[in-house]
């Protein structure tokens, strides 16, 4: 069985969906005002791989991740760049979806855009203000939040926490300071849509309530999201929903909460203020995705991971040696891949991937070293494993830098006298370059008197 913690009951479980034969999961997506930073691609990574092994186990999952691309944050930065709403939302979706690609990151099942599902919003907060969890006040609908009786149950916040974490706007026209806004008045240039209540436009909160509703119904099975959204934007998801609904049970809405932890900078939180904020558009321009999500999935998803330059080179001299294991075994062809055991036993027990790639490194050094009869039971466990982590996935004649077509040996040996030559017109820093190319091709030089010599590193 999967095992999974649960960040509503404190606790790592058997996992039981609600539907043996459909799994539900739905996932906070970006809200598309800018490029994603790695934070973002964390969370994108981690659900990706938590699917994938859904998918290994169960016959039927539907993943639903969504799109925010009405926010406030979307109207100020369409303001700031002198375009419209729709063309800054429609320009960062598209972006994110390319980078994400690049990651190893298959799209989900339904994407439903915020905008797509105003009408499902507008339905949900009648009920809830027929439900006397909701009211109107100056032209906004707020939630109550003494309406929901287990509220805090998510986040184990109570009383003054609440209030510090949600950093809700001060209103004199709220019945409490916990309130949150469900719908909001629009002027002539923002976004708006007729409601009961006035031309408006919805809050955060209510939009992924509505549209993992919408698209999944209720109860659905796992409800995944950054860490950072627990408090507020997930608690409240769940008071909204169960409000609705009329069940105040915590998990009539979703019966398991999956978070991933944060992304730490050189040991610092990312932060604008910091200006440490560290792109993903910018990453992949200098790094391969196929890197860039192993060094995501190098810690368990639970913890905080620490990005720093030195794991994602460590990451990249990581896949070379598994790339180069698959290169020197070329000739020796496998009817069908398998995943291994003990992989799966990771993956099994609540996602550990670090687990997990530590038997697949395993597994290429025991092909690597392997005779041709043994070797076919390495390749096909190597590949199977770690294709279920996205990993492994490109020709390993491409990704060490040989041309399919050409003979790598005679490229080898022209790096080689290229060198040689640079060595001779003092240009060490092109010596040194090439030498660097030549590692990351798993070639190893020895200069000698009589002459450079190459080997493949094992």
């Amino acid at each position: 069985m999967i095992q999974l913690y649960n960040t509503l009951t404190r606790d790592k479980s058997s996992f039981q969906p609600v539907d043996p034969d459909h799994v539900k999961i739905y996932a906070c997506g970006p809200t598309v005002y800018d490029y994603a930073h790695i934070g973002n691609a964390r969370m994108a990574v981690v659900c990706d791989q938590l699917v994938r092994v859904l998918r290994s186990y169960f016959h039927h999952v539907t993943y639903v991740s969504n799109i925010t691309d009405v926010d406030d944050k979307i109207i100020d930065s369409a303001k700031k760049k002198n375009l419209k709403i729709e063309q800054i939302t429609a320009r960062y979706t598209k972006i994110y979806n390319e980078d994400m690609k690049c990651l190893g990151v298959k799209a989900p099942d339904m994407q439903p855009k915020a905008t797509e599902y105003i009408p499902n919003m507008i339905a949900m907060i009648s009920r809830l203000i027929a439900n006397n969890a909701a009211y109107v006040a100056n032209s906004h609908v707020f939630f109550h939040v003494p309406a929901m009786p287990n509220y805090g149950s998510l986040s184990g916040r109570t009383g003054q926490d609440q209030l510090a974490g949600a950093r809700v706007e001060v209103m004199d026209f709220k019945r409490d300071p916990n309130d949150f806004v469900l719908w909001k008045p629009s002027d002539a240039d923002q976004p708006g849509w007729e409601s009961p209540w006035g031309v408006g436009r919805p809050g955060w909160h209510i939009e992924c309530s509505a549209m993992s509703e919408s698209t999944l119904g209720l109860p659905f099975d796992i409800h995944a999201g950054g860490g950072d959204l627990i408090f507020p934007h997930h608690e409240n998801e769940i008071a909204q929903s169960c409000c609705a609904s009329g069940n105040f049970a915590p998990d009539s809405y979703a019966k398991l909460w999956f978070h991933n932890g944060f992304v730490m900078l050189s040991g610092e939180k990312m932060s604008k203020s910091l200006g440490n904020i560290l792109l993903v558009h910018d990453l992949i321009e200098q790094h391969p995705g196929e890197a860039i999500r192993m060094a995501l999935l190098s810690a368990h998803y639970r913890q905080p991971l620490n990005w720093t330059q030195k794991l994602l080179l460590d990451t990249k001299t990581s896949l070379d040696r598994m790339y180069r294991a698959l290169e020197k075994t070329a000739h020796i062809l496998i009817e069908k891949t398998e995943i291994d055991q003990k992989v799966l036993d990771a993956l099994y027990d609540d996602i550990n991937t670090p687990l997990a790639l530590s038997h697949i490194k395993q597994l290429a050094k025991s092909l690597a070293t392997a005779n041709d009869e043994e070797a076919k039971i390495f390749k096909a466990k190597l590949i199977g494993s770690a294709n279920l982590l996205g990993l492994l996935e490109n020709d390993p004649a491409q990704w060490l830098g040989f041309s399919q077509e050409g003979d790598k040996t005679s490229i080898i040996e022209q790096m080689i006298k290229d060198r040689d030559q640079a060595r001779v017109d003092k240009d060490f820093a092109r010596a040194d370059k090439l030498r660097e190319q030549l590692y990351d091709m798993g070639v190893v030089i020895e200069d000698s008197p009589s002459g450079t010599k190459w080997r493949y590193d094992n």
